[in-house]
């Protein structure tokens, strides 16, 4: 197969000679792209097809046949160099979707995969269920003597136990705010949902990886709360509640075989089993990250998410979210804690095994795609392309704790006969918002003295660092800081005199009194409890509502590679309108000054300036390094190799009159 693919490459070569010379004559007028492949009319072969634009090794304007002139067709689209024809063309590949699944691959028992194309997945323990003969009546114990044995399955327990599934809390490199300090959802981190877990730990720890006691104090030995069916059995993960002793686990009733199915039936997590608190996050699914629902589990539809697709390459979250040790890897910037600090919290989509080659700014024109994209990569993050909307299933982005909901409208909660669920206001389809984040955050933690944040107006819970100034590199030399999508919600919730924001004490609010009145006063005497506020201080003890938001990370809902976010959806109608601020302008990628004299460096005045975004951005092909940015902008791309208004060697080129005072300058 290696052979193979260079037999492609060398044929690619031979086709792009011989298409120049057997180009056919276009019909007369200014040549257009009309199917948007990157070659106008005049030198592509067929403007109608974008998947075609030069005649082939073949002699035809068509896609080069992977195995040659008359030879076999080899699809090979994983890039595993095992294609899905056979015969001629080598060993099957049973999916040509994930490369890590071909004939003779390793393979993993008991995780429900075929990975070397066999036919069946590989049975543990020499074909038999090592836990066949389990009752739940032996739930943890037996498990414990095995997965928190060194000398059997290693320390699992303990792995667990120290991960962020467990603790909920850890260290927060990546956030500006206290960042050598312990921080997490169990104690100090705040958001516009359900504000802060203080008070609540009977519905908030409901969905965590435990038996029921919140970390801390739990009786007797700590490992037992350790609940690793939750994970490893998705029909539990789906049935557990909490009981009336206070303890996480299936509902009373459940009958002793469906128990016993719990225990005998092991597996690695499906998305099931992590979609049953993720989805769910906030008060109902999809409330609360607005890239993840209940829906996910067994979507057949591409659009909904190409990834998670059932009918595709039908990923588990740990494809991803690859887990070492009981650690995972990847969050969002709303999060505070990062769970493996040796591999960091970032998930890319351009790796080893995924997407390869994309983010090198050749990947996509390589790919036979449009030429475009690859301009963007160094500076825009995949999501931003690939997720045009996010909320395919509805999602929050308003919350009031001022009501209850109603029918038809809000009650006020102080007059609420019964406990009951916030107002909120949901949304779906929505097209995020983008802002340059270079992975800090300045998230708030409960005590802090909030302020207004003078671009929204809003006290800030959650934010995104970064700004199209940022010039932070990886130690491969790309660059951190990328424009990235993202959810904005906000939320109204009470505020101290002080400043602080109040923890109002949501067990009060969804499971007592319902009062918000009762709800905030309850969360002001917990917070004295943590000597966050004293009762002598006034300013600690009134309070008043205000508006919050949040901005949350856009990952999941990836859309097929042929339904991108269209180019107007940042560059409007394709026209530069000088007379008003784009989306783009407000992002940092306005001109430094009057349009006139910015042009006026270059240009006379005797030639009409470009007035198309395509147009305006082909300078960057000028001359023998090209126009750098800091000619016409605030901000400079120097990955790019271009020139820069202040280099001597190479400015003359382009600075013909007017030159425009830059920051080079005294």
């Amino acid at each position: 197969m290696r052979t193979m693919r260079t037999m492609k490459m060398l044929l690619g070569l031979c086709a792009l000679l011989l298409g120049t010379a057997a180009l056919t004559t276009q019909a007369a007028g200014k040549p257009v792209d009309k199917d948007g492949d990157g070659y106008k009319s005049n030198v592509d072969c067929n403007d109608n097809d974008s998947s075609v634009w030069v005649v082939n090794s073949c002699g035809e304007c068509a896609v080069e046949p992977a195995g040659g002139c008359g030879g076999p067709t080899c699809t090979d689209n994983d890039l595993d160099d095992f294609a899905l024809e056979g015969g001629s063309c080598g060993p099957v590949d049973c999916n040509d979707g994930i490369n890590s699944i071909f004939p003779g691959a390793p393979e993993t028992c008991g995780d429900g995969i075929d990975q070397d194309c066999s036919g069946a997945d590989l049975s543990c323990g020499g074909g038999t269920n090592p836990h066949a003969n389990l009752t739940w009546s032996q739930y943890p114990t037996s498990c414990m003597s095995c997965h928190n044995d060194i000398s059997k399955h290693g320390d699992q327990y303990s792995e667990v136990f120290n991960s962020t599934h467990y603790q909920w809390m850890g260290a927060a490199p990546d956030m500006v705010n206290q960042p050598a300090s312990q921080q997490g959802k169990l104690t100090n981190a705040v958001n516009s949902y359900c504000i802060n877990i203080t008070g609540d730990w009977p519905v908030c720890g409901s969905c965590h990886a435990g038996r029921g006691a919140k970390p801390g104090t739990e009786a007797g030995n700590p490992l037992a709360n350790v609940d690793c069916l939750v994970c490893h059995n998705a029909d539990y993960a789906m049935s557990r509640v909490r009981l009336a002793d206070g303890s996480m686990g299936p509902p009373a009733g459940t009958t002793q075989t469906t128990l016993d199915s719990y225990v005998r039936n092991i597996a690695p997590p499906t998305r099931a089993n992590c979609l049953s608190c993720h989805a769910k996050a906030g008060g109902g699914d999809g409330v609360k990250r607005g890239d993840l629902s209940l829906a996910l589990i067994a979507n057949a539809d591409a659009h909904f998410d190409v990834h998670m697709n059932t009918a595709g390459p039908d990923l588990q979250c740990q494809d991803c979210h690859v887990f070492q040790n009981h650690k995972v890897i990847g969050k969002g910037s709303d999060l505070h804690h990062t769970d493996d600090l040796s591999r960091g919290s970032e998930i890319t989509c351009s790796n080893s095994t995924c997407h390869v080659g994309m983010d090198s700014g050749t990947g996509h024109a390589s790919a036979g795609r449009r030429s475009e994209p690859d301009r963007h990569v160094a500076r825009v993050a995949c999501q931003s392309c690939h997720i045009p909307t996010y909320a395919k299933f509805p999602t929050e982005i308003h919350r009031d704790w001022q009501f209850h909901h109603g029918d038809p409208a809000p009650i006020p909660a102080d007059e609420f006969a019964s406990p009951g669920h916030p107002l909120l206001e949901k949304a779906s389809n929505l097209v995020p918002q983008y802002r340059f984040w270079n992975r800090l955050s300045n998230n708030y933690l409960l005590g802090d003295v909030a302020a207004i944040d003078p671009e929204t107006g809003a006290y800030p819970t959650s934010r995104p660092l970064g700004d199209i100034n940022d010039q932070g590199l990886y130690t491969d030399g790309t660059p951190i800081t990328k424009l990235t999508p993202f959810k904005y919600k906000t939320a109204t919730q009470p505020i101290t005199d002080s400043g602080k924001l109040i923890a109002l004490d949501t067990f009060e609010y969804l499971k007592l009194s319902g009062n918000a009145t009762a709800s905030v006063q309850s969360g002001l005497l917990n917070m004295v409890s943590l000597g966050l506020l004293s009762t002598n201080k006034t300013s600690d003890m009134s309070y008043s509502w205000i508006e919050t938001d949040t901005y949350q990370m856009i990952n999941h809902g990836v859309n097929p590679v042929g339904s991108v976010a269209e180019c107007s959806q940042c560059h409007g109608n394709g026209a530069v309108d000088m007379t008003k601020d784009s989306m783009l302008d407000l992002m940092g990628y306005k001109l430094k000054g009057p349009k006139q004299q910015v042009c006026n460096q270059c240009h006379d005045g005797s030639k009409r300036p470009p007035n198309t975004w395509d147009r305006m951005h082909n300078h960057v092909n000028k001359g023998s390094s090209g126009i750098g940015c800091y000619f016409c902008h605030d901000f400079d791309r120097p990955e790019r190799g271009l020139c820069n208004p202040c280099d001597e060697f190479c400015a003359s080129e382009y600075v013909d009159t007017i030159a425009f005072p830059h920051q080079c300058e005294p």
